[in-house]
């Protein structure tokens, strides 16, 4: 990890002293995902609610430049716009997969038929669910482990089902969903830097 990468979860541990006992979580969170990508792999991501909403943000930040400029390895020529993307798909938005799943197979099993149809061994799956305890979640990252995917929950104090089925675990130290949300933005804002700073940063 570079001294910069160190500095922006330093920065997040003193802005959010709550979060300091998840800290060996949170790093090793940021190690698979780093791991992930060092290895031209993607990340997927599930979430129900405002958990589906975090999905999106999560990957709109892997997707382009988040807090530094991204260059193109190679540029396209036509395209000078275009910025080098950490690969990222959040599960939560894709309708009609979801509908049709929900619909002929069941609700249960959205996120998980997407996992069968997208990942590859070494990807990652992280899994947003406040309670720890949502079966469509649960069911992804069954899916995730059983190819070979390492999986990372974030979830609220008590880690629910998730708790026993992940690689990591970052239970945060809140149980009101609100609240669990509240901690999770800048969980994975630090994340999303610290991998981006480590690829593109000086």
């Amino acid at each position: 990890m570079k001294d910069s990468t160190k500095k922006i979860f330093g920065a997040l541990f003193s802005e959010h002293a709550d979060l300091k006992g998840v800290e060996g979580e949170i790093l090793l969170a940021y190690d698979i995902l780093a791991e992930c990508y060092a290895a031209g792999k993607k990340t997927l991501i599930c979430g129900n609610g405002g958990s589906a909403s975090d999905c999106e943000h999560i990957v709109g930040e892997f997707m382009k430049s988040f807090k530094l400029k991204r260059p193109l390895a190679k540029p396209i020529p036509g395209l000078p716009g275009l910025q080098a993307p950490l690969r990222s798909i959040s599960l939560a938005s894709q309708t009609s997969i979801i509908t049709a799943v929900a619909n002929d197979i069941g609700a249960d099993y959205i996120f998980a038929q997407q996992v069968l149809g997208y990942a590859d061994a070494g990807d990652v799956l992280v899994a947003l669910s406040t309670s720890g305890n949502a079966a469509n979640v649960c069911a992804a990252v069954l899916a995730a482990g059983a190819l070979d995917c390492k999986t990372i929950a974030i979830t609220g104090k008590n880690g629910g089902k998730l708790k026993d089925m992940c690689d990591c675990l970052i239970n945060l130290p809140a149980d009101e969903t609100y609240r669990v949300q509240e901690f999770t933005l800048p969980v994975y804002h630090a994340l999303c830097a610290g991998v981006e700073n480590e690829f593109f940063g000086e």
